[in-house]
């Protein structure tokens, strides 16, 4: 895997009210397969693919982004980074460490309903298709 491009600021995006302070961590089921428990906790470099991951979290809360530091190593996101994308031009990571949560971000991005309407269709299509394969 190639070297981490970024030095943050980093996002990541939930349903979950979370505090300044507290801790995110892996071992929750996935948002995308969710008969998959996550080994890892994913973030992004840019707060609007973390808004996207918050549109698409599963549960009823309200989509949160938040920025967010990592409390230990971390990698490029090997579900995107030269699997899908040369390079990781979704400058989006993965750790098995917790990422601490700095506050929360306020002005991201949101999506149309057209447009969420559209991801969840696709992520539908690759789960019936066996090609939405996370690595873990």
């Amino acid at each position: 895997m190639s070297d981490v491009l970024d030095r943050g600021p980093f996002f990541h995006g939930t349903k979950a009210d979370l505090q300044a302070g507290d801790l995110l961590t892996a071992g929750f089921r996935s948002n995308y397969r969710p008969d998959v428990v996550m080994n890892h906790i994913y973030f992004t470099a840019l707060v609007a693919g973390a808004g996207l991951a918050a549109e698409l979290a599963q549960g009823d809360g309200e989509p949160r982004v938040y920025a967010v530091e990592p409390t230990g190593e971390f990698d490029n996101d090997p579900n995107v980074t030269d699997k899908k994308f040369p390079g990781n031009p979704t400058r989006s990571y993965r750790s098995g460490e917790p990422l601490r949560i700095l506050r929360e971000v306020i002005d991201w991005p949101r999506l149309t309903p057209e447009e969420l309407r559209g991801w969840r269709e696709r992520l539908a299509l690759l789960a019936t298709e066996e090609r939405g394969e996370i690595i873990n």
